[in-house]
């Protein structure tokens, strides 16, 4: 009895989801460090000094999820973009108004960004810190405006998106972006039937 309650019990603490074989390992790391790797060498070689900031730290949690996770519906391509656009929006939107109360700023910023990548259907984790990067970021990401919004932030999600397209199914056992599962499917198809 102890050997079977142990068993369930630790199923609830290592899920499937956790147990990664080496492959998923090795083509996580590719993806991610190529994905990283791009954006970084487009910032260290390709820009002066005097352009804008195109790598921003909530990139390395948006490739934990489309690199490492890539079923997982908070990492599907309207997510990853779609949370990052929302958020940088949402960021710089809030310091416009409150530049300089940071207390107001940044946790309004990470708030209505979860509240607005919610109602548009484009919950991405690493989206909140893009919000709070637009708040708190430096000076030079303070600078950019609006212009944050398209670069570094949607610049660098296509980037890692493009990356994620090829890297996640170079092999047969993965596929991405995911297919959204038959039940799921079926259930929307039945709320719609019920709403019309």
């Amino acid at each position: 009895m102890g050997l079977k309650r142990s068993m369930r019990i630790s199923r609830y603490i290592i899920y499937r989801e956790t147990l990664v074989d080496n492959k998923e390992h090795l083509w996580s790391f590719i993806g991610s460090f190529t994905g990283i790797g791009l954006i970084a060498f487009i910032q260290s070689h390709l820009l002066t000094h005097n352009d804008n900031l195109f790598l921003i730290g909530s990139f390395g949690a948006s490739c934990v999820l489309v690199y490492g996770a890539i079923e997982s519906p908070l990492a599907q391509p309207r997510n990853l973009l779609g949370g990052h656009v929302v958020s940088a929006l949402i960021g710089v939107t809030v310091f416009k108004i409150f530049p300089d109360i940071i207390w107001i700023t940044a946790p309004l910023a990470v708030s209505l960004s979860i509240v607005m990548m919610q109602i548009t259907k484009t919950l991405h984790p690493p989206g909140g810190a893009t919000a709070l990067i637009a708040v708190i970021g430096s000076a030079k990401v303070k600078s950019l405006g609006y212009l944050y919004v398209l670069s570094p932030v949607l610049s660098g999600a296509v980037i890692l998106l493009l990356v994620a397209l090829v890297f996640n199914n170079i092999t047969s056992h993965r596929k991405y972006p995911a297919k959204r599962p038959a039940r799921v499917k079926l259930v929307r198809r039945r709320f719609k039937a019920k709403r019309g």
